[in-house]
């Protein structure tokens, strides 16, 4: 058995082993040489990745349906495919994490923020002059139909 200050400097010097050593301990039914206080700290972490994941996608997300509703002139088949990408991912990733879903308005919210710079950074438009709370619902988010951008006209002139 470990002391505490071994399974301590074995998770500070290599997190991979000490993960490797956790899971072995765990399979084999070694409790007592479980390090409970990091394990539990991991565990939260994960938890708290789940949630920005999910702040992270709806961010992008409405970045993109920001810009698909201010710049219709410049809808592309990048951005359509990037909303459909992304409405696809947040869906799955609450299907595989459902106690997510009471989370889904703080995270609109939060993840409207990063849209709005998602927005001004790459339109070159402020963000200030959007609406600073999601004008968006939660069907126009994730259900409504988009229409495929039709293709550039071509130039007589031009070839690929």
């Amino acid at each position: 058995m470990q002391s505490q200050l071994q399974v301590d400097t074995l998770y500070d010097a290599d997190f991979y082993a000490w993960t490797q050593q956790q899971a072995e301990y765990l399979r084999s039914g070694k409790v007592s040489a479980l390090d409970f206080e990091n394990l539990a700290e991991e565990i939260e972490s994960l938890g708290k990745q789940q949630r920005q994941e999910l702040r992270s996608r709806l961010g992008i997300l409405l970045g993109y349906l920001l810009k698909w509703h201010y710049q219709p002139q410049k809808r592309s088949s990048s951005w359509f495919y990037t909303i459909l990408e992304q409405r696809s991912e947040i869906l799955k990733h609450l299907q595989e994490n459902p106690s997510l879903k009471p989370y889904l308005p703080k995270a609109i919210i939060e993840g409207y923020e990063k849209g709005l710079y998602l927005f001004g950074r790459e339109t070159g438009i402020h963000y200030r002059k959007l609406p600073q709370s999601c004008p968006f619902s939660d069907e126009q988010i994730f259900e409504e139909p988009i229409d495929f951008p039709e293709p550039p006209s071509q130039r007589s002139s031009q070839t690929c």
